[in-house]
């Protein structure tokens, strides 16, 4: 894909994903009407919780008539993604601490010039330059749009690499904003954050609202017609329960397949592929985890920040469960373009 089929590619995935989110959200709100606020718009019989905390079968015509559960987890959801919008970037900023760079001294003053001169290179307005207090290797862009895009690195990172090096990591980053991988990350971060929370409640409202599923089953089985509502009440429990982790390997998946781009388009931004190779094997080998950075924005950085050991694991569940794609791939689809980019012309 070129520059504008990337953009438009992230726009509709975070309209796709913002859609899966609020259907996440639909259903945590409407299971807690119907099983735990005896919603009832229809006068259909369905389960229900009794002031015993066993579940029967709702009598017809019973029930509220406001799905109040299912409006507030909208509510949340919804102005948790607006505030992701508006905030976003502040947040994840004051999440790590970052500070603004200032140019005092030699490392920052060059990081500063290679900031511009990759915005140049891009032909994006210059993002806001911040340093964040960790000495581990990293780096990450956050921002909703070029104008307000931001891009951070740590102390360590900074310290560490030459200055081609670091220039290869801004241009990953500054492609990141380019293709506007940062608003989805940025929102998607706080669309899990939201997923979280209501399951959390959810999950709690469980445990101090009812005794055991045996008692619901026997009681529902006595009562007939109540079977299918009680499949439906098991679906529902399960999805609580998974949502948080659903929705994070949906964001992990977007993000594995963002590295790689971002990869490649730092690489054609620089025309150094090597460089960016080199500043890889550096994080590769820095294995302690970037304690700055929490698990909330992990997605976001250019190495996870809990080690890069777990990068080098392979197989189908590192690959549903890791924030990047493994080390190992990154490099060599570089060194791929390394060496055709020095073939001979014909």
């Amino acid at each position: 894909m070129n520059i504008y089929e990337q953009q438009a590619s992230n726009r509709r995935m975070t309209a796709i994903m913002m859609a899966v989110f609020i259907g996440f959200f639909l259903v945590i709100g409407l299971g807690f009407d119907f099983f735990y606020l005896n919603f009832n718009p229809a006068g259909a019989s369905h389960l229900r919780m009794n002031s015993d905390g066993y579940y029967e079968t709702q009598a017809p015509g019973a029930g509220a008539t406001i799905p109040f559960g299912t409006i507030v987890a909208l509510l949340i959801g919804t102005g948790m993604a607006f505030n992701s919008l508006i905030n976003g970037p502040r947040m994840v900023l004051r999440s790590t601490m970052a500070r603004r760079a200032v140019p005092s001294g030699d490392k920052e003053r060059q990081f500063l010039n290679v900031v511009s001169e990759m915005a140049v290179a891009s032909g994006l307005p210059a993002p806001a330059a911040y340093i964040v207090p960790d000495p581990d290797l990293n780096a990450f862009a956050t921002g909703t749009n070029p104008q307000n895009s931001v891009i951070a690195v740590t102390e360590g990172l900074l310290a560490t690499l030459n200055r081609e090096e670091l220039q290869a990591v801004v241009a990953h980053e500054m492609s990141h904003i380019r293709n506007y991988d940062m608003r989805l990350m940025t929102v998607s971060a706080a669309l899990m954050g939201a997923i979280a929370l209501l399951s959390d409640f959810a999950g709690r409202s469980m445990r101090y609202g009812g005794r055991s599923s045996g008692g619901s089953s026997s009681r529902s089985g006595r009562k007939g017609g109540g079977a299918a509502m009680l499949v439906v009440f098991i679906v529902w429990i399960v999805l609580v329960i998974l949502a948080p982790l659903i929705s994070r390997m949906l964001a992990m998946a977007i993000s594995r397949q963002r590295e790689f781009l971002a990869d490649a388009s730092g690489a054609e931004l620089t025309r150094n592929p090597l460089a960016l190779i080199s500043a890889l094997e550096k994080i590769r080998q820095a294995v302690m985890p970037t304690n700055a950075i929490n698990n909330g924005v992990a997605h976001m950085c250019i190495a996870d920040p809990r080690g890069s050991l777990i990068e080098e694991k392979m197989g189908f569940a590192a690959d549903l469960l890791a924030t990047h794609p493994p080390m190992e791939k990154r490099i060599l689809a570089l060194k791929v373009m390394a060496y055709q980019a020095s073939k001979p012309q014909s």
